[in-house]
């Protein structure tokens, strides 16, 4: 998949504050013209696909938050390796720059090849060329990637993305590895614990509320949830 260029309206620069740092951002101006567009029309029609990668959402200003304050040096690694964070769904990048911020290695993943040009964009916006940006299709995702750290900001919007969201935290994580999943406490929040639950995924949750300066904050949950165990093994 990949959102015309043509499709974009205009594209407008953001500053997103924490408290201990500003992310520079580049989106899509009104990106609800995007639908207008009839690639996109065509893909929601056949894949019931949405462009959501061009805002900025409060689970995404969660999951940066958490980064910029996660105590990484205390983190279990081989001596002189950086920690590999790969970005779910990356859209416009938000996260995965916190990671970059905090001197992690990054690779940004989107299903949408335009996501991933502003994610590369909004990267080197802010400083950073040591990146890797690779288009991911959760249903098919590539052999031999495995990594200690998943990112992943309001992935569970829909009960259908819960399965296989499980699924390639299995084929992606590696032993001992962790996913950080920020959601808003959007309607399919239970499933997801049951189903973490049912396929014995060791997790643990915290509260956690983000937003804009001035603007309304909203609360959600972080999930710290870990690989389950091979069968044979305890």
């Amino acid at each position: 998949m990949e959102t015309p260029l043509h499709a974009i309206p205009g594209i407008q620069k953001e500053s997103v504050f924490f408290k201990e740092e500003t992310i520079l951002l580049e989106r899509p101006a009104e990106s609800d013209k995007l639908l207008d567009d009839p690639t996109i029309q065509a893909a929601n029609v056949r894949d019931d696909y949405m462009p959501y990668w061009a805002d900025i959402w409060p689970a995404s200003r969660m999951m940066a938050k958490v980064i910029l304050r996660e105590p990484w040096e205390q983190w279990p690694r081989p001596e002189g390796e950086k920690i590999t964070a790969l970005e779910l769904g990356c859209g416009l990048g938000l996260a995965g720059i916190a990671a970059l911020k905090r001197g992690l290695r990054v690779i940004f993943t989107d299903y949408d090849l335009t996501a991933l040009k502003f994610a590369e964009r909004n990267a080197k916006l802010n400083g950073f060329t040591d990146f890797t940006v690779q288009p991911l299709d959760w249903r098919a995702p590539p052999e031999g990637l495995r990594v200690r750290l998943l990112i992943a900001a309001d992935l569970t919007y829909e009960l259908r993305n819960i399965d296989p969201l499980l699924d390639i935290i299995r084929k992606l994580l590696l032993p001992g590895g962790i996913c950080l999943l920020t959601d808003p406490d959007r309607t399919p929040a239970p499933k997801l614990r049951e189903r973490l639950a049912e396929e014995k995924f060791p997790y643990s949750t915290q509260f956690i509320r983000a937003g804009e300066p001035g603007g309304q904050r909203t609360k959600g949950t972080l999930y710290r949830i870990q690989p389950p165990e091979p069968i044979g093994l305890s």
